[in-house]
């Protein structure tokens, strides 16, 4: 296949070495490769750069993508701009947004902002965590307390700011 190329609508697909826009199967394995957009069932990946990945099932290791969107997504050694998901499982990860319906677990992982039901947690950071649950042993760099007096200083900053342009 050519740069460029499409694969579409095959019950099982599998790649390697490809350099490819959009790729749309059930079943999809795909190993050192640069895909524009992935959409299927079961997505298996192993040391790919994609900006898209949607799927029901995601499985990627040593990947790197803007988004991740499905309904279970397991990340090994991977990075991810957004992940979206009902459950998801992050293990030497790295995510600034990750949003979760029910749970995500993180192991050993960086975090910008981690949302969901439960978040469950093995030695790992983030900025900020909304969740009703948390579990583990977690790093938060912004509480309620913190962001609440972050959340002061910059609306006094921005008052006095609007204040001295009114002069």
């Amino acid at each position: 296949m050519k740069r460029g190329e499409k694969t579409m609508e095959k019950a099982e697909t599998e790649l390697q070495e490809k350099d490819l826009d959009i790729i749309e199967g059930e079943f999809i394995r795909i190993g050192q490769s640069r895909v524009r957009n992935v959409e299927g069932s079961q997505i298996e990946m192993q040391q790919v750069a994609a900006v898209s990945v949607d799927a029901e099932r995601i499985e990627a290791t040593q990947c790197a993508a803007l988004m991740f969107r499905g309904d279970n997504v397991t990340l090994q050694q991977s990075a991810a701009t957004l992940a979206v998901s009902n459950n998801a499982t992050f293990n030497y990860s790295c995510t600034p947004l990750s949003f979760s319906k029910e749970g995500t677990e993180l192991s050993r992982c960086a975090a910008g902002v981690v949302a969901g039901r439960t978040v469950k947690v093995e030695n790992s950071a983030s900025l900020f965590v909304i969740a009703g649950k948390v579990e583990g042993n977690m790093t938060a760099v912004f509480d309620w307390k913190s962001t609440l007096a972050a959340g002061a200083v910059l609306g006094g900053v921005f008052g006095l700011l609007s204040l001295f342009r009114r002069r």
